[in-house]
């Protein structure tokens, strides 16, 4: 006895295309704040998204750029102060 409806085709279309806005955010969040950590995640989500075919491939791509650029600015920053943390 099955109690949940069956997942559909669109019902992963529209998780795919979440991740994608998702990982888009995550991104450009990842920018200004925890970098280290939202730059990661902004990758795989894009990953994932980009793998289950999401409609919103542009959204996807720019959220795997921004999760690059993320860890980017990371190294920038770790090469500039010797150290993980943020001073201003």
């Amino acid at each position: 006895m099955q109690l949940t409806a069956p997942a559909n085709r669109r019902t992963g279309l529209r998780d795919a295309d979440g991740m994608a806005v998702a990982s888009f955010v995550l991104g450009l969040l990842g920018l200004l704040v925890l970098n280290v950590l939202l730059g990661p995640i902004a990758i795989a989500l894009a990953g994932v998204a980009l793998w289950r075919g999401t409609a919103r491939r542009g959204r996807a791509l720019l959220g795997l750029g921004l999760g690059v650029a993320d860890l980017v600015v990371l190294a920038v920053f770790v090469q500039a102060d010797q150290t993980v943390s943020w001073s201003f």
